[in-house]
């Protein structure tokens, strides 16, 4: 059980989540088609996180001409670049599944407002962008050893 969870812990991205539910946010995502790689953009609503330790993931809602989108990311996939909040959310509970059936306002989260929340988005940014270079600049490396 010990071999199981040093494993784990070594396949963890270090400061993953920087996000909760409730949050709009952007999650850059790498897609590989064949031999090129791009990375598409998928913004949209926190709706809720599963599991624990390496096989946690979270899901994101956006309505797309007028159908509801939902996509689960795993939080420690290599293929995410980086998860950018794009607007902080306030809700009460773990799981927010009754967007689903909410049109129009209805389906509007609350905002957080203050120059504290703007400070802590804009530092969780941050260090979303910084992670994202490294991988990068790594990644970088290793391609270039080859």
């Amino acid at each position: 059980m010990d071999l199981i969870k040093t494993i784990e812990e070594r396949q963890k991205k270090p400061a993953a989540e920087n996000f909760k539910v409730g949050d709009t946010v952007k999650v850059y995502f790498e897609i590989i088609e064949g031999k090129t790689k791009r990375v598409q953009v998928f913004e949209g609503l926190v709706l809720c996180f599963k599991n624990t330790g390496v096989r946690k993931t979270f899901t994101v809602r956006k309505v797309s001409y007028g159908v509801g989108v939902e996509r689960v990311f795993p939080v420690n996939s290599p293929r995410i670049v980086k998860v950018e909040i794009v607007r902080p959310g306030k809700v009460r509970r773990s799981k927010i599944y009754y967007v689903r059936g909410k049109v129009g306002k209805a389906a509007k989260i609350k905002t957080l407002v203050g120059s504290k929340v703007a400070a802590e988005v804009a530092a969780a940014n941050a260090a979303a962008n910084e992670a994202a270079q490294a991988r990068v600049a790594s990644s970088g490396s290793a391609e270039e050893a080859k």
